[in-house]
């Protein structure tokens, strides 16, 4: 009996060895940043290689106390060597217990716990935001809380949080070393003692006392604070302010009046053109000589119209009878007087002046009745061709009347 007993320990030997080869995960920690939780731990992975594979499992720590065994999984068969448990809905105030175990081949080893208090153990963020704003010789500082996983205000899982602000100022301290401290629980907080026309730098660090939590701080903010305007910088906005009012006001509006002049100008002129000239453009009918653009018929008709035929010139002597007053040598000086005078369109005038000529070369007496009539019917001559030159110029053909006295 003892010898078959001892062969049977001999035997289970190599397998419990083997089972025990499979070694732990070790150095489980947690990364944590308000509602944000990874867990990772080592692995040697000249041990098994890399067909390894971990399982992960957390469970609220009250049901482990009422010895319950319903294990919730997180990540199951994974490669990596972390998994993130921020999806699996923690609550902030609750207490867990996780475990990780490593499988290769069908072998697994043994569960490594790790206990687990969101409100003890996780990281607190910084604020999510920072704005400065300058309110005269002051500082206004705006805070806006750090947010949880699902973009909530982290307040809501810490009641007091607070806040500490380090501020100095850049020309005084540019490395920041003796800054000035405020705490505040408030998300607009306003940084007293401040001077006019200073650049101030901020940070500011999220602390919650209970568990000594504490943030990183924020990277640094500047803002210059304001105050009274000194006068010069009124006149330069001043004359800036009239330079924009001219280039958007002034000078559209003298472009539009020149630009309004030239066209006023050019269609309505202030300077009228003489009425006959007026009145020659104005001109639409057929006769007259106004310039226009001419089609075929009209050009053939213009034509047969403006054709015609001037007769040859001639040159008419008209001998005027003395005057009855006049002394006979005066009449023979002015015989040799001659008046030139431009012909007709007919080229024919009367010849009465000649016959008086011939008649009086003949010896025969003038009478005095016919010497009245040429006389008279001279002056209606001269005054008939004075007439038809200033109506109609462009058809005169120049003559030359020699006028005898």
């Amino acid at each position: 009996m003892k010898v078959g007993f001892a062969l049977v320990l001999l035997w289970s030997l190599p397998i419990t060895n083997v089972l025990a080869e499979l070694p732990q995960p070790q150095n489980l920690t947690l990364l944590t940043l308000n509602t944000q939780y990874v867990l990772t731990w080592d692995w040697d992975q000249t041990t098994t290689g890399n067909s390894v594979t971990f399982t992960v499992e957390y469970m609220a720590k009250y049901k482990m106390k009422m010895k319950m065994k319903n294990w919730s999984r997180v990540c199951e068969r994974t490669t990596r060597t972390l998994c993130d448990l921020t999806g699996s809905d923690l609550h902030y105030l609750g207490m867990y217990v996780l475990r990780v175990r490593a499988s290769a081949d069908g072998v697994n080893s043994h569960w490594v716990n790790k206990d687990f208090c969101p409100d003890i153990d996780a990281s607190l963020g910084p604020p999510s935001r920072v704005e400065l704003a300058p309110v005269g010789n002051l500082l206004d500082v705006t805070i806006s809380d750090p947010l949880t996983s699902t973009q909530h205000s982290m307040k809501e899982h810490v009641l007091f949080l607070y806040y500490r602000i380090l501020y100095w100022s850049r020309s005084d301290d540019p490395q920041g070393l003796k800054p000035k401290v405020l705490d505040s629980s408030n998300n607009l907080v306003t940084l007293p003692e401040l001077e006019a026309w200073t650049w101030y730098c901020v940070m500011i660090q999220s602390r919650y006392d209970y568990y000594n939590k504490t943030s990183s701080y924020t990277e640094p903010q500047c803002m210059q604070t304001e105050g009274d305007t000194p006068y010069g910088q009124i006149f330069l906005y001043f004359l800036v302010s009239m330079m924009v009012c001219f280039l958007l006001v002034l000078l559209p509006s003298y472009t539009f009046f020149r630009f309004y002049r030239v066209l006023k100008n050019t269609f309505y002129p202030s300077i009228q053109l003489p009425a006959h000239i007026q009145e020659y453009l104005c001109d639409s009918s057929p006769g007259s000589d106004m310039p226009r653009l001419l089609t075929a018929d009209s050009e053939a008709e213009l034509c047969c119209d403006k054709l015609t035929i001037c007769p040859e010139v001639v040159l008419l002597e008209i001998h005027v009878p003395p005057s009855l007053t006049a002394p006979p040598s005066e009449l023979e000086q002015d015989s040799g007087r001659h008046i030139r005078q431009d012909s007709g369109d007919s080229g024919i005038y009367s010849t009465e002046g000649g016959s008086a000529q011939q008649g009086r070369s003949g010896g025969e007496p003038i009478r005095r009745d016919q010497e009245v009539d040429s006389w008279q019917t001279l002056e209606q001559v001269k005054m008939e061709e004075m007439g038809r030159e200033s109506a109609d110029e462009r058809d005169l053909d120049e003559g030359v009347v020699d006028v005898c006295v």
